[in-house]
């Protein structure tokens, strides 16, 4: 199968190597991977900050670029989340009618990670080997936007010598939030703490999620209680073959 990945510019400007997973794992497991070189941000930090006409165009670009893809990936739920959820509302306050109909049809075809391994794919043992205590940090537009349920959890299970353990209080926000985190420090660094204390509690030596916005801030504060904990994104386990 041929897979378009859109890599989300966070990912492209901070976390290179979530990209180089994605496409080392769908490799691996025998599909096509394309990267259109035209794509670039979104729109998210703009349509979260009241500038419209401005997302709107990076929508309008977005569907320009990967019009003609079948099959979309997106290492990151955030981004997944905005394209099929937050376009349609987009073009609709736009009153652009021809582009909400194109967005809605494109939406169909974006997939977050482990969407498109557990439900396109049909699979959950992708080969990957990671022997390391592991925790998951299911974030907020995974779990509540797009409602992936436990497919992260089915992959990470299928891991060989993975030592999974559950994660406290693991469907409360870890407080970035994106503009929230800037917005509101002292409410976002509470709820940081309470997560940052959640992962330590387990003795994992990694803490794992679907969206490195929010790994960059959990490991930020771990990194700051000098904690040796690590963070990774769901792709660069999945790819471990170690």
């Amino acid at each position: 199968m041929r897979v378009s990945l859109f890599i989300t510019c966070f990912n492209d400007t901070l976390f290179p190597r979530t990209g180089q997973a994605t496409v080392e794992l769908l490799e691996r497991l025998g599909h096509e991977v394309a990267f259109p070189a035209e794509q670039t941000c979104c729109g998210q930090l703009h349509f979260n900050m009241g500038y419209a006409a401005e997302a709107a165009a990076l929508v309008r670009r977005f569907v320009r670029v990967f019009a003609d893809e079948e099959t979309i990936v997106c290492p990151s739920g955030s981004c997944a989340g905005m394209v099929r959820d937050a376009y349609p509302r987009v073009a609709e306050q736009a009153g652009d009618e021809a582009l909400a109909e194109e967005v809605r049809a494109l939406g169909s075809r974006v997939f977050e990670l482990s969407e498109l391994l557990v439900d396109r794919l049909g699979v959950e043992d992708v080969g990957a080997s990671f022997p390391h205590r592991v925790t998951y940090h299911p974030t907020c537009h995974t779990l509540r936007l797009l409602r992936v349920g436990d497919r992260p959890l089915r992959l990470l299970r299928a891991v060989r010598g993975i030592d999974l353990v559950e994660l406290g209080e693991a469907r409360e926000c870890c407080g970035f939030g994106g503009t929230f985190a800037v917005k509101n420090p002292d409410v976002s660094t509470a709820m940081l703490s309470d997560k940052v204390r959640h992962v330590l509690d387990t003795r994992a030596e990694v803490c794992a999620a679907a969206d490195n916005s929010c790994l960059m801030h959990i490991g930020g504060g771990l990194e700051r209680l000098r904690a040796g904990t690590r963070t990774l994104h769901l792709a660069e386990i999945l790819a471990a073959t170690e």
